[in-house]
């Protein structure tokens, strides 16, 4: 199977979602996607092309912004507009090509004192590619009932890895075969 086809058949492939558990104090969801690159190649968009791929609109700055990740343990999943600094999530667990671990809570459950572990994991894809699951579990005290909040962090996590998955898939960018 030439790469091409293999291109074409993984971007066919239905990306897999699903709130995997959901209760008052914490949730976990999980989203895959299957991309026609190697780990290796996924890998390095993942960590040094984040600013490309990570959705603006899920941002702080948007636009204004620069997103960055420091993929060694106790770096900093960051972002910088000008004066305005957030610490999105600190890098727990590095074992390049394989799995990133991210530590904090990711947007609004920040600001909630919540906290969670989001790992991309990436291994590789049956008749070719990458898969890349990208799971959350996120949890704490709160006087809300966080099951509510799961199918949200379902779809944006899924929106997220979506924007990893296009951007390796886009020709000419440093992730894409021809």
């Amino acid at each position: 199977m030439t790469t091409a086809a293999i291109a074409l058949a993984l971007a066919g492939l239905p990306a897999a979602a699903a709130v995997k558990d959901a209760a008052k104090d914490g949730f976990t969801v999980e989203n895959e996607q299957f991309v026609p690159v190697d780990a290796a190649t996924a890998w390095k968009a993942l960590v040094e092309d984040v600013d490309q791929w990570w959705p603006k609109d899920h941002t702080w700055w948007g636009k204004a912004s620069k997103l960055s990740i420091d993929a060694r343990a106790g770096g900093c999943f960051c972002e910088i507009g000008g004066a305005q600094q957030a610490q999105h999530m600190t890098v727990g667990f590095v074992d390049p090509g394989k799995t990133l671990r991210l530590l904090g809570g990711l947007g609004p459950l920040q600001g909630m004192g919540l906290s969670g572990a989001a790992e991309f994991r990436l291994s590789p894809a049956e008749g070719g590619g990458t898969r890349i699951v990208l799971f959350y579990r996120a949890g704490g005290y709160t006087p809300d009932d966080l099951s509510k909040f799961a199918p949200v962090v379902d779809q944006v996590m899924g929106l997220q890895l979506r924007g990893l998955a296009e951007h390796l898939r886009k020709p000419g960018t440093a992730g894409a075969r021809k």
